[in-house]
């Protein structure tokens, strides 16, 4: 059984910048939405602190949050949930290891995709250590 945070959380409609930081924190995080403002993540110390920190955020923006920590004990698809954290987390390793293959290509840029892609990667993909191993590979090749 896994065990999942959920941010549940309600803001003004106005002003509209408020919505879309919010929004965009939840992105960056790597968050799903189950529904409009239910958000959920894996439940560690990081996610735990972080959603803390947004749910605080929140707050600040006139808005409420509630944080809730939850096991799943039933779905229609159990792997549903989980399948919407790895796809994207393993499609930014697939497109990292395409433009690594390129002559042209920006290395400190990829790094970086590398490190966002690997900080949303709860569930430890096997594409990450290939990835990593390619860029310190190309890291090498450029130095010679």
């Amino acid at each position: 059984m896994k065990t999942w945070l959920l941010l549940v959380y309600r803001i003004p409609r106005e002003p509209t910048a408020a919505r879309v930081f919010v929004w965009r924190k939840l992105k960056q995080l790597g968050a799903v939405a189950l529904q409009d403002a239910v958000w959920v993540l894996p439940a560690t110390p990081r996610t735990q602190e972080q959603f803390q920190w947004l749910a605080a955020e929140i707050s600040e923006l006139k808005g409420e949050a509630v944080l809730w920590e939850a096991d799943q004990l039933y779905a229609t698809d159990v792997e549903s949930v989980r399948r919407q954290f790895i796809e994207p987390v393993e499609s930014e390793y697939g497109a990292i290891l395409r433009a690594l293959k390129k002559k042209k290509r920006d290395l400190p840029e990829l790094s970086k995709r590398f490190q966002a892609a690997q900080s949303r990667d709860y569930f430890r993909s096997a594409l990450s250590q290939q990835v990593r191993e390619r860029l310190l590979r190309s890291q090498g090749d450029g130095k010679r």
